[in-house]
């Protein structure tokens, strides 16, 4: 029987956040740049949104790239940024055809223009579309995103659209770029690495971690399953103890 084959169609995660790792070692394994790695794990990306897809996962969050990637030399940074013009405008037919709407989150004002032209063209393409919502994190971090979100807040009392006495989760959740997106069920990461890299901070406080040491490039469709299926094995409390969840089932 397949991985595929085992999971409990009932309990399939809405919401599944990926912090894609590994591209970089996986082309020095080969002897290449590190673009090399970048390139072929657009594959995986493909393969992951396609299995999320078959089994009815309704969001797919990938952290595509992050704020403190500007650190990286601008040689790779720039072949990101083409890699990410290029993979953008040649999936969108795909995208329509497989009913998946494109969103974006993070610092889209850091983009390059021609990144913010081919997503704006991708947003407005695949809006209408509700099978599976792609999230891309784009120069995004979980720290900026709270910051502003505390600023916007602060600035909203000042102006007294709001005041200080109605702050609650609910309401820092709605300032937040994931505002229209219910928190991850499940994250991922692969590459062996056991962090959280300031990702969705906020977001994850009650979701189901899994690490793999597949290194992102080589993470496909069974690879995705096999999180899935670890994940429908947990037993998710949310603060509550074990004999108070199996009174409500």
């Amino acid at each position: 029987m397949s991985v595929r084959d085992q999971l409990n169609k009932t309990k399939i995660p809405k919401h599944v956040a990926v912090i894609m790792d590994g591209n970089g070692r996986w082309a020095k394994e080969r002897g290449k740049e590190r673009v090399f790695g970048h390139i072929s794990g657009v594959d995986s990306v493909r393969e992951t949104l396609k299995a999320a897809t078959k089994i009815g996962v309704k969001y797919l969050t990938l952290y595509t790239f992050s704020t403190e990637n500007w650190n990286r030399p601008k040689e790779e940074v720039d072949a990101l940024m083409d890699l990410l013009v290029n993979t953008i405008a040649g999936e969108v037919d795909d995208l329509n055809k497989n009913g998946v709407r494109l969103k974006v989150i993070g610092d889209m004002d850091a983009l390059p223009s021609s990144c913010v032209d081919a997503l704006n063209n991708a947003l407005e393409a695949t809006a209408d579309n509700d099978t599976i919502t792609l999230v891309l994190a784009l120069s995004y971090s979980s720290r900026w995103e709270i910051t502003r979100a505390i600023r916007s807040i602060a600035e909203d009392v000042n102006r007294g659209k709001i005041t200080a006495d109605i702050i609650n989760e609910q309401l820092i959740s709605s300032y937040l770029d994931t505002r229209e997106i219910p928190d991850p069920d499940l994250l991922i990461r692969t590459s062996g690495e056991q962090r959280i890299s300031n990702f969705l901070l906020w977001q994850i406080a009650y979701s189901e971690l899994y690490f793999t040491e597949t290194l992102w490039p080589d993470f496909k469709e069974e690879n995705f399953y096999k999180a899935v299926l670890e994940y429908q094995h947990r037993e998710r409390r949310f603060g509550k103890t074990s004999a108070q969840i199996n009174e409500n089932e």
